[in-house]
């Protein structure tokens, strides 16, 4: 089956997006690999990460950083939705992603959810949060 999963370029802050996903999504790291550990190590800075896939739940993010002078900043227009039916584990997912970053929408009952809500991380990343009913 074919599949579409982010990729997400930072600027100079991937190492620590990845220990922050670590510990706000309970993410696990599959894969890291530096600029110089790689073949192109003088494509940029050595300790800046080339590429890197982690696992949250059922779902995999990759990242890197983008070293270059016009490389853009935070997510843009794009958003990474998080769905579960766990209210209180909802809960935490949010306040762990919001620390440093902004609420665009507090975690709230909807007409859809038992909660829903908005934050930007502090790396700029877009977060839709929804938690359907416990089953």
């Amino acid at each position: 089956m074919l599949g579409v999963n982010p990729y997400i370029a930072f600027r100079g802050t991937c190492r620590e997006a990845i220990e922050f996903y670590k510990s706000a999504l309970d993410a696990e790291v599959l894969f890291t690999q530096t600029i110089g550990e790689s073949p192109m190590s003088d494509m940029g800075p050595a300790e800046n990460i080339m590429h890197s896939t982690i696992k949250v739940g059922g779902s995999t993010i990759m990242m890197c950083d983008d070293s270059r002078p016009d490389a853009a900043a935070g997510g843009g227009n794009i958003s990474l939705a998080i769905g579960l039916n766990d209210p209180p584990r909802a809960k935490q997912i949010f306040e762990n992603l919001a620390r440093d970053g902004s609420v665009v929408m507090p975690l709230q009952k909807t007409f859809w959810a038992v909660a829903f809500g908005i934050v930007t991380d502090k790396f700029g990343i877009n977060w839709m949060v929804n938690c359907d009913e416990p089953k």
